[in-house]
């Protein structure tokens, strides 16, 4: 009843699945394992209606271990970041301002996906990679580590000896708290509505995001729907709003986010159903313990601003390849895994706190701190190279 191999993932969700497939394409024995089979239909119940916004430094990633052939053709390119300040009386515009990737690339920033078709596109790559072992339905319920390897146990009876183990099993890991590595989380009292819409004017490849008070209205581009142009929809507001507008009937929905989006693309239709999430920050004190590494959700969680969640966790992913690739022997020991703390924790925390501040600046409901926050907008924007330097480092570009 026992198995080995060179790298147990915990964890398929959208960070375990690309991580097995990095591996297994870098050439690493690796069995990856999740308690819930994944969802990879769009309109079934428990499907996950969010999407993710692969940002340039990913593409690299995924083309190296053959997601992104799957990917392509299906992604929705994001050519221009445009903030927009409704924090008036009326919910209008009146600071519109356009980060284009023009200006410091000759690609998009980045290109979204809905996440249930992430999935199905990284299991049917999975499955053609003979050395990776993907087992959903299996959760992993123990671990012991030494020196040498880790055992963990599974909820299926077997267990797993390896060299490496890769927490990326999401906000409540167990196997964090299985290594006893301790966690800091913040709590907004937000939560938010995540769905997918059409509207009658074209987004034209343009990522927008609407504050006002409560947390940002965000519309990202997606591919056309039903031969009308869709955009997937995060909506924060404080707890309490977002349970009521999730429960509003869709023609009475339909008409507040349609307020809420100033009107921009014209009468906004629901297509798809509501779904809602909690939104904290999270980080984990330590990234790494004997044997494990953590990544993703299971190391840092942020609120859904810039894009910036997922592209964290796949700084993590490459930044453990280039660690095994360059000292496979080494896989998983200590020397490993401290150096992979080291490169990734000060950078983690400080992207943390960013988002922790841009994130409380815009539930800002006082009018005169929203009246500053239209100034700071347009402070940041009228600066040439500091707009630059603004994009690449939410680029994750030095």
């Amino acid at each position: 009843m026992s198995d080995s191999c060179d790298i147990l993932i915990s964890g398929g969700g959208i960070a375990g699945l690309t991580a097995a497939a990095v591996f297994g394409t870098a050439g690493f024995e690796v069995i990856c394992v999740d308690p819930s089979p994944p969802i990879t239909e769009r309109d079934v119940d428990g499907s996950d209606l969010r999407t993710t916004a692969f940002l340039q430094p990913a593409r690299g990633l995924l083309e190296q271990c053959g997601l992104w052939a799957r990917l392509d053709a299906q992604a929705a390119p994001l050519q221009v970041m445009r903030i927009v300040d409704a924090g008036g009386d009326l919910p209008e515009p009146r600071v519109v301002r356009d980060f284009n990737a023009a200006d410091i690339s000759e690609q998009p920033f980045g290109w979204n996906l809905p996440n249930w078709l992430l999935r199905r596109e990284m299991v049917a790559r999975l499955a053609e990679l003979p050395n990776v072992d993907f087992r959903p339905g299996t959760a992993t319920t123990s671990l012991f580590t030494r020196t040498a390897e880790a055992r963990v146990g599974l909820s299926d009876g077997r267990r797993v000896r390896c060299r490496l183990v890769i927490a990326a099993d999401g906000r409540n890991s167990p196997m964090r708290e299985a290594a006893g590595i301790e966690v800091h989380t913040t709590r907004y009292g937000q939560k938010a509505l995540a769905f997918a819409v059409t509207h009658p004017i074209p987004h034209e490849n343009v990522s927008t995001e609407i504050h006002r008070s409560g947390g940002p209205f965000t519309l990202v581009p997606l591919p056309d729907w039903n031969g009308q142009p869709s955009s997937a929809i995060v909506w924060m507001e404080r707890g309490p709003k977002a349970v009521e507008l999730l429960n509003l009937e869709p023609e009475a929905f339909e008409a507040a986010m349609t307020s809420r989006s100033c009107g921009l693309f014209g009468p906004l239709k629901l297509a798809s159903r509501r779904t809602i999430w909690p939104i904290i920050s999270q980080s984990a004190e330590r990234l790494a313990g004997e044997r494990i590494a953590l990544m993703a959700e299971a190391a840092h969680v942020v609120p859904p601003i810039g894009a910036q969640g997922l592209n964290m966790s796949l700084g993590d992913l490459r930044c453990l390849l280039d660690l095994a690739q360059a000292r496979p022997e080494g896989l998983g020991d200590e020397q490993m895994l401290g150096a992979y703390h080291k490169a990734r924790h000060t950078e983690i925390e400080m992207r943390v706190k960013g988002i922790d501040l841009l994130n409380r600046a815009s539930m800002i409901e006082a009018r005169p701190l929203r009246d500053a926050r239209a100034m700071g907008l347009s402070a940041l924007y009228s600066l040439p190279p500091v707009r630059k330097t603004l994009m690449q480092m939410g680029l994750g570009v030095r």
